[in-house]
């Protein structure tokens, strides 16, 4: 009598072993010594992905090309945590997409060649494994046990459809090898939400040009500082010289009273480089463009270099803008946690953009300036005000017993932030011709100040919407623009909001265009205050409030404004 094939012969063991292994990945970092927040969720999520496969499909000979996505993009998912601490995200799906052949080549470097091995390793492990599944015949699920399964993950999509699954989204999405899709949708989904924000000013036009036609090369950078609050820079009063090199710029000109009316970055950076007022910031999307276009119709190339991250909850409205560059690039890999890139990561494509041979440019500089966690956000040689949290691994910003070590890292973060402008003015210095730099904050922070039981940001405190801003111009600049820096050290102490920001950007670069507001320029001589109003209680005014307490929370002394969201 012929025997029953055993199920643990080579063929099915190769696919069972192999398929555990994959499922293991979420498991990585524990290798590392490293925590995985919800894994039990997440390996749960797995296990229903599984089982739900092979109850519709019912063996993997029928599954498996499902499985192709998740295989090709292992070696990427091994190295985002390996070296970044987090896996595939709607962010990187986003660069990949992004990105053309040649600047995924120049990311690489020497390494094509290894990544090219490593893929063409895998795909041949996915094509033994589709060959082994296909000798497998013992793995199909058939018989009551797998109706059984059919009607009890019927009753779960039942339940997840109410609201009512014990099992979210996320832990799916966090999931591998069949998380993938859910990353994917979630994807899509940022996709046709920055098309639907996008949609609304794509046939805006501003007509800009260039009044008086200038042949010579020139080039505006604008720096968008991040998390950065002005009374602590040292050239701005404070008591610990964190700007040291700043300090010795001669034409560089300190903004002293610049307010953000949002103290988040979502709502304060469309505020920042388009006509957005301060208060539609709350509202989603805008029917204008941003100063990027602007820009491109006076005949700059434009460039988008950003170390923050391109698709979220917190990031796609900022993205909406960034698509209008001609070179976008998205520079960090690590989202907003510990294994980030540091901002000197921008210098280098900064360089490349200096170098590009179009004659004008704008170049925007999108920072991580000094987001929590500030121990994470300078490298170990600008540790100078100890005890800090450098090297502190997800420290909690609510725990007032941090204050001190938050406090240093702080400034830490600062002292790197002059370090890196100063870099940017020096690779404008050694261009020798007509350049200029803005740099604004999107935002402070509160840090427990004085007998303040507050830290973060989102508290309506001074510290939070008072923001430091500056502005450097380069010699030929000054020569040939010497009203516009006349008026600039005129108005360097007026009241200035962000809302200044874009009508000041477009004037360095002397571009104007019909219904132009060269009043909120304070690069103008038509220059003139006006109103500002921050998101505290309603709408406040910010000149007609008080500052309750040592957290300097902005009271309006009438009543603020009813605000429309």
């Amino acid at each position: 009598m012929r025997s029953q094939p055993s199920p643990f012969r080579a063929a099915p063991l190769f696919v069972l072993a192999s398929y555990l292994l994959l499922s293991l990945v979420p498991c990585v970092p524990l290798l590392l010594g490293r925590q995985v927040p919800g894994l039990g969720r997440v390996l749960a999520a797995e296990l229903l992905a599984w089982v739900a496969v092979w109850t519709v499909f019912q063996r993997p000979a029928w599954f498996h090309w499902l499985l192709l996505p998740a295989l090709l993009a292992l070696p990427t998912e091994i190295y985002l945590i390996l070296y970044y601490g987090q896996g595939i995200s709607t962010h990187h799906l986003g660069i990949i997409a992004e990105s053309s052949p040649k600047e995924a080549m120049e990311f690489l470097g020497s390494k094509i060649w290894l990544m090219g091995a490593v893929m063409l390793g895998v795909l041949g492990w996915w094509l033994a494994l589709w060959l082994a599944a296909r000798r497998s015949p013992q793995l199909a699920w058939r018989g009551k046990s797998r109706w059984i399964a059919l009607s009890i993950l019927v009753v779960l999509a039942g339940l997840a459809a109410n609201g009512r699954s014990p099992l979210g989204f996320s832990d799916f999405a966090s999931s591998w090898p069949l998380g993938l899709p859910a990353r994917g949708l979630d994807f899509y989904k940022e996709r046709l939400y920055l098309a639907r924000l996008g949609q609304r000013s794509s046939a805006f036009h501003f007509g800009a040009n260039q009044p008086e036609p200038n042949a010579r090369p020139e080039i505006v950078v604008m720096v968008l500082g991040e998390s950065s609050r002005y009374d602590r820079w040292g050239i701005n009063g404070y008591a610990r010289d964190t700007t040291p090199l700043l300090r010795q710029e001669p034409n560089l000109v300190t903004l002293g009273d610049v307010i953000t009316a949002v103290s988040a970055t979502r709502l304060s950076i469309p505020v920042i480089v388009s006509r957005k007022p301060a208060m539609q910031s709350l509202k989603e999307g805008f029917s204008e463009k941003s100063f990027l276009t602007a820009y491109k119709e006076a005949g700059f190339k434009t460039w988008w270099l950003s170390n923050q991250i391109s698709f979220g909850e917190f990031d796609t409205p900022v993205s909406v803008f960034a698509k209008e560059a001609d070179v976008i690039q998205f520079m960090n890999l690590g989202g907003y946690n510990e294994r980030s890139n540091l901002d000197q990561i921008l210098l280098e494509p900064l360089r490349h953009a200096i170098a590009d041979p179009a004659p004008k440019k704008l170049i925007v500089l999108h920072t991580l300036g000094s987001h929590w966690n500030y121990g994470q956000r300078y490298p170990r040689e600008f540790d100078k005000w100890r005890p800090s949290l450098y090297g502190v691994d997800k420290p909690a910003h609510t725990n007032i017993k941090i204050k001190p070590e938050m406090n240093n890292s702080y400034d830490n973060s600062i002292l790197y932030t002059d370090w890196f402008l100063s870099q940017v003015i020096g690779q404008l210095k050694d261009t020798a011709q007509l350049t200029s730099m803005m740099y604004v904050a999107d935002h402070g922070q509160t840090l427990y100040d004085g007998s303040c039981n507050l830290a973060f940001h989102g508290h309506n405190t001074q510290f939070e919407f008072h923001v430091p801003a500056l502005v450097w111009y380069s010699d030929e600049y000054q020569e040939r623009y010497p009203d516009k820096i006349k008026q600039l050290l005129r108005h360097r102490k007026a009241r200035l909001a962000t809302e200044n920001v874009f009508h000041t950007l477009l004037d360095l670069g002397d571009i104007g265009y019909d219904d132009e507001r060269l009043e909120w320029s304070i690069i103008s001589k038509r220059f003139k205050q006006h109103k500002r109003y921050v998101d505290s209680y309603g709408w406040s005014d910010y000149d007609h409030a008080s500052f309750k307490g040592d957290c300097r929370e902005v009271i309006d002394k009438g009543k603020p404004l009813k605000q429309e969201k």
